[in-house]
């Protein structure tokens, strides 16, 4: 199979590109190499015959009816996205053009280019979305996330990749555009963008800085490796029934001061510091505005219909993401002086 994958120097979609070259398919990676775009992430595969670069931005449109016409894939995997919520919070208007402008422009590139050869039946539109389309759930375990669980969306990012859904399920429905859609949790792991909870603790920690958390710590999200998570998505895209949703979860909750104790705890094993625990570094800081109170998904479908369930336990996956930064310390530091990183964002 052929796949268009955007974003694939992101850290979702080169874990996708990673994963796909390595299985046989053909790989068409197109990415703006906006801030949080990297292409070492995919330099393990860059010199594959089975793999392409297009530096493309997905709000430029004669480009991407070139990209089509150029490589003609069998399938489109949609994750380039602006996906920070803190930057969405100062800056809104980069995620209205990206996610919503963008996907639209993918859209229409996609929908004229499967018309151009005659709509055929094995071409996919497969668009890659967020848990966080579906707002705020309560404390209550058994309630969780399902694909039909209603959009309620708290930030401009989530509002923004929910508009983005809506326009996917319209395309379908008034132009037989054969799509699909997944919606995850948090994804974390290697080659994550040091702005986000994860890394920016394990770099924290690292650099004797405050370990930040947001309010007292109690919000709860699904945790996701992302290995795991580019495995499920190929398989919807390879598998998943046309104008089916997806849910994919890592059925790993755990509240965010869970989450940094637990990355403490393994610092404080893998790479010890003289005097204390890493924990001692914790800061707990102002809440985001509009900071949603818990993240679960109900991965029953993707389960049951394709097969599909994660492999990799949070801790397990925390302890393998530690040491892919310890073990790397020139990719991260690389990414030090990018703009955003290492300050506060987000505060409204």
């Amino acid at each position: 199979m052929k796949l268009l994958v955007t974003g694939g120097a992101g850290f979702i979609g080169s874990a996708v590109v990673r994963l796909a070259v390595a299985r046989g398919h053909q790989v068409v990676n197109l990415d703006a190499l906006t801030y949080a775009a990297c292409l070492d992430n995919v330099a393990s595969v860059a010199d594959s015959p089975n793999y392409a670069f297009e530096h493309v931005d997905i709000r430029n449109r004669p480009a991407l009816d070139t990209v089509f016409d150029r490589h003609q894939p069998d399938a489109v995997m949609h994750l380039a996205a602006e996906s920070h919520v803190d930057r969405s919070i100062d800056g809104p208007g980069d995620f209205i053009e990206t996610n919503i402008t963008g996907t639209y422009n993918m859209l229409e590139a996609a929908r004229s280019y499967w018309q151009a050869r005659g709509r055929p039946d094995r071409f996919r539109f497969h668009h890659i979305s967020t848990d966080e389309v579906f707002g705020s759930l309560p404390a209550d375990p058994s309630v969780m996330f399902t694909e039909d669980t209603g959009y309620d969306p708290r930030s401009p990012y989530s509002a923004s990749k929910a508009a983005s859904d809506h326009l996917v399920r319209a395309w379908a429905e008034t132009y037989g555009l054969p799509v699909l859609l997944s919606n995850c949790s948090n994804n974390y792991g290697p080659y994550h963008f040091p702005e986000k909870l994860v890394p920016v603790i394990i770099l924290n920690a690292l650099a004797g800085k405050a370990l930040p958390i947001y309010g007292d710590g109690s919000n709860i999200r699904d945790w996701l490796y992302v290995e795991d998570h580019a495995d499920a998505l190929l398989l919807v895209v390879e598998k998943g029934a046309l104008g089916r949703s997806y849910n994919i979860g890592g059925c790993n909750e755990r509240s965010n001061l869970d989450l940094v104790q637990t990355l403490c705890a393994i610092l404080d094993d893998l790479r010890p510091k003289s005097g204390g625990s890493y924990a001692d570094q914790i800061t707990f800081v102002a809440d985001r505005p509009g900071h949603d109170a818990r993240y679960a998904i109900d991965p029953a479908r993707i389960r049951d219909e394709l097969g599909w369930q994660p492999s990799v336990s949070v801790e397990e996956g925390l302890r393998k993401t530690v040491q892919w930064y310890l073990d790397n310390p020139g990719w991260w530091q690389a990414l030090q002086n990018r703009e955003g990183v290492g300050r506060r964002l987000g505060t409204g």
